[in-house]
């Protein structure tokens, strides 16, 4: 599959330092800034350094050093976060959206971490 990669989307400029965000953690291979209208007390992207519209594309393209690390920078940025169940917060939901039909708004991979509060289902049962 071709993935057309827009470095002009929102993602591509914060990390040319275009606009500017409230940087939480960053590495050689990730971002993680805060959502500017969160969905709960705790929420923040995480994104990959490189050009990657969605997961499809980034597990298909990445080298193994960027998906290594851009799973352990969404680990560390839990952990920043406090809401790591293995060091004492209360747990998180991730959600990646993709495409069309997921809702996915910037066409740049990025990882919603979302916590600070009981989330509840986040569907319901498909035949209800």
């Amino acid at each position: 599959m071709t993935y057309a990669y827009d470095d002009q989307n929102i993602f591509a400029k914060i990390l040319r330092g275009e606009i500017p965000s409230d940087t939480v953690y960053e590495d050689e291979f990730a971002l993680a800034f805060r959502d500017i209208q969160p969905q709960a007390p705790v929420h923040v992207l995480v994104i990959p350094k490189g050009p990657y519209v969605n997961y499809d594309h980034f597990a298909s393209r990445a080298t193994d050093a960027e998906i290594v690390g851009y799973s352990r920078a969404i680990g560390k940025v839990c952990a920043v976060l406090g809401v790591d169940p293995g060091a004492g917060g209360q747990g998180y939901r991730m959600i990646a959206n993709t495409g069309e039909a997921g809702v996915q708004e910037v066409p740049h991979l990025h990882t919603h971490i979302l916590g600070g509060r009981m989330l509840g289902r986040m569907l319901k049962r498909f035949d209800d």
